[in-house]
């Protein structure tokens, strides 16, 4: 199995960025960041049961999914910094990487968590996990956007996609994310302004995730603010700033 999908191999780019898609999402979503990214070799993970995986069982466990890409996702032999980027789900699954990576004596250089609560936030209860059926979540899915109305309608398209985007919903409502597990690398939230799902409360929380800095960068827009507006401008001053 391949965890990570990547468009254009760059061996001597002055830093590797691992993007974590939402739950629902695939890689595919963050294979225009390669071009915009000209100095970065830009990784986009991909869960089990979409994409190239699609003939595969959607995970169930979040951390369990996590120690999965940390097997696979390793740091670069030869010291060059990698970051992580994760959009919503994906960014309680980069930060249960990066944590399986400093338990492990690596480092994460940046960790970038986009449109999430803090993880520390996270009740995960097998009461909610039993909420997620298909009609909440195509209510869901409806409500956040990032999905174009006319697919929600066609049945072909959710015959495909619901098996999955359902499974990462319940992974996400059984997720209870740790209290005392601080990472030690810089962290930066970002939210859109207009975010239904996710309040800027809850995403400058992520302060407490970290030993490191913490930045938040509010952004126009909604839950998928970065689908018409990516943070390539952060994403490069970080590595700049080293």
């Amino acid at each position: 199995m391949e965890w990570t999908e990547i468009v254009e191999r760059r061996p001597f780019a002055a830093a590797r960025l691992v993007c974590f898609p939402h739950a629902g999402g695939s890689p595919y979503f963050f294979r225009p960041w390669s071009k915009a990214l000209p100095d970065i070799e830009v990784h986009s993970v991909c869960y089990p049961g979409r994409a190239h995986r699609i003939g595969e069982p959607p995970a169930t466990d979040l951390t369990q999914l996590a120690r999965d890409i940390a097997r696979e996702v390793r740091p670069l032999p030869d010291g060059r910094p990698t970051m992580f980027f994760g959009h919503s789900m994906g960014a309680a699954v980069a930060y249960e990487v990066a944590r399986v990576w400093q338990a492990g004596g690596a480092a994460v250089s940046h960790l970038f968590a986009s449109a999430a609560r803090a993880p520390h936030l996270a009740q995960g209860s097998p009461e909610r996990v039993a909420e997620i059926d298909d009609e909440a979540v195509l209510a869901l899915l409806s409500r956040l956007g990032g999905t174009d109305a006319e697919l929600l309608d066609n049945p072909a398209f959710l015959e495909l996609v619901l098996p999955y985007v359902r499974a990462d919903f319940r992974m996400v409502a059984g997720y209870a994310g740790p209290r005392d597990a601080p990472l030690d690398c810089p962290v930066t939230a970002l939210a859109g302004v207009e975010d239904v799902r996710v309040t800027t409360e809850q995403a400058t929380a992520w302060r407490e995730a970290t030993r490191g800095p913490f930045t938040f960068l509010s952004r126009p827009g909604g839950h998928f603010y970065l689908a018409d507006d990516p943070p390539f401008a952060a994403i490069e001053e970080t590595l700049r700033a080293g």
